[in-house]
């Protein structure tokens, strides 16, 4: 049973501003010879915040109200804006696989160097990036979401471009540019919803919840989905709108490609859950099946590219554009085991993406390569971290026992419940990822010893201590999924229960309904 937590202190805000601290007591550390007191600060900030994300899980009621631990406060009274802070299953979840994968990434790239830049400023941008996700995931205020939403490509911009790899300016511009245009539609769909409330309640509004409440005509609420969709699609990403992803990834450091892939995507399904389908129902019944559509495409497409890429963090980034497929399609299939597994397998897939991208990076950064031609033989160097890699990459193609097959699994399980069609060809990505991974492991850690790879050494004691959490969290939660669902079910019910799935007039693609809603 949960233990309450004094309501007199603002958790939700707590959480938001210890990283932000820590990155502003960082950048205080500016010398040289400050370098490792940068280190442990970012580290204790980073450690902080997953102790209070913790400690918010635990005074967590999943069967309480919707909302809890709410912190509000006027900041636009005007425009009907609050700085709004509160949790929900599904933010709670989301909150702690961010602090737990920012302090994973502080702890494993302690000794990594740091390319073209302080490593002050390096931290202190990754803390910001963890200060403005953790912000989104609690925003209860639409426009403080928006303002959060955009602030987070920021850090990310200076990360890629000012530590990335050779193109780094390249890689940089083309996220900017996508997440720029993604923040405009928002930006329209926003300014939709303040004439929409304002109409509706008489004064406008910004809160979540009385939005979900709202009613408006059909054509307005369709033109309003499309700005969220758009924006949410980009930073999935959802193809057509991936592109950005795999040069953001190949430049980025290990540490930024985690956080983007294992934290940052996961803010555009996020919005697809509480934004989308709370506020927007109908229309995103009607055009569930044109999202089905193209999350089945990612599934195969992505998973097709993984297997032809001749460089690790694109094989990775190509992986996740494929398992971005398998999560939206749990959630627009409008099954609860369906979106239970949805939410589940964003967890999973963080936890395992980091491992991939943190172990390649203490191979990258020994051999100095991201080839993967030239690897080969590494198991006979370094077993130690050969198998953490394995694991990793068992958990990324949802082998039994490990957090990967749980999500996996049980977004399948609700795509057969809506259609056998659908099911079928999601499954296909099982077996698609079963090629890319395995033959990957082939490849990097087995076979014969390739020229350069002698150089490689184990891991340290300390690499070793900053993934061993992640390995423990995937068994873990691969045996006992339920720490997770207790968590979410209750909130993916609520979500669900307000989407008019099953009231739709019109068969549509697939054995998928949509159309007019009577």
């Amino acid at each position: 049973m949960a233990a309450s937590l004094p309501t007199a202190i603002p958790w939700t805000v707590l959480i938001v501003l210890v990283p932000l601290i820590g990155a502003v007591a960082v950048t205080f550390l500016r010398a040289p010879a400050q370098q490792r007191a940068a280190r442990w600060t970012a580290f204790g900030a980073s450690l902080l915040a997953l102790l209070l994300a913790v400690i918010l899980a635990i005074g967590f009621t999943p069967a309480g109200p919707g909302v809890q631990y709410l912190v509000s406060s006027p900041w636009l009274p005007a425009l009907g804006v609050s700085l709004s802070f509160g949790v929900t299953g599904i933010s709670l979840v989301m909150v702690l696989l961010t602090t737990v994968l920012a302090a994973t990434v502080i702890a494993a790239e302690w000794r990594m160097p740091v390319p073209r830049g302080t490593t002050q400023g390096y931290l202190a941008l990754l803390l910001s990036l963890e200060a403005l996700v953790l912000g989104v995931f609690l925003a209860r205020d639409l426009f403080v979401f928006y303002v959060l939403f955009e602030a987070m490509l920021l850090p990310v911009y200076f990360l890629i471009g000012r530590f990335g790899g050779s193109r780094r300016g390249f890689a940089a511009v083309k996220f900017l540019v996508y997440s720029l245009v993604g923040g405009l539609a928002m930006l329209a769909a926003l300014i939709g919803l303040f004439v929409e409330s304002k109409a509706a309640f008489g004064r406008p509004t910004f809160d979540m919840t009385a939005l979900a409440d709202m009613t408006m005509s059909t054509p307005t609420e369709r033109l309003i989905w499309w700005g969220f969709f758009l924006a949410f699609a980009i930073k999935a990403p959802l193809v057509p709108l991936h592109t950005w992803l795999p040069d953001a990834a190949a430049e980025s450091t290990p540490g930024t490609a985690t956080m983007l892939i294992g934290v940052l995507d996961k803010v555009g399904v996020f919005g697809m859950l509480v934004i989308l389908l709370p506020l927007l129902p109908n229309a995103s019944v009607f055009y569930a099946p044109m999202v089905v559509v193209l999350a089945l495409i990612g599934i195969l497409y992505g998973a097709v590219l993984a297997i032809g890429q001749g460089d690790m963090k694109r094989l990775f980034a190509y992986t996740s554009v494929s398992h971005f497929g398998f999560i939206v399609l749990g959630v627009f299939v409008f099954t609860g085991i369906a979106m239970n597994g949805a939410i589940f397998y964003m967890v999973a897939h963080g936890l395992s993406t980091a491992g991939l991208f943190l172990v390649a990076g203490y191979l990258m950064s020994q051999r100095g390569s991201a080839s993967i031609s030239a690897y080969g033989g590494v198991s006979q160097r370094a077993p130690l971290l050969a198998g953490l890699f394995l694991v990793m990459a068992l958990s990324t193609l949802a082998l039994p026992g490990l957090a990967g097959f749980i999500g996996e699994f049980l977004v399948l399980l609700g795509a057969f419940q809506r259609s056998v069609v659908v099911g079928v060809i999601a499954t296909t990505g099982i077996v698609l990822a079963a090629i890319y991974m395995l033959w990957l492991v082939q490849r990097v850690m087995v076979g014969p010893l390739q020229p350069g790879v002698d150089r490689v050494r184990e891991v340290t004691v300390w690499q070793a201590a900053a993934v061993g959490p992640l390995v423990a969290l995937l068994l873990l939660l691969g045996f006992f999924p339920q720490t997770v669902l207790s968590l979410v079910e209750p909130a993916a019910q609520t979500t669900l229960a307000g989407v008019p799935a099953g009231t739709a007039a019109t068969p549509s693609l697939f054995g998928l309904t949509g159309g007019e809603q009577p």
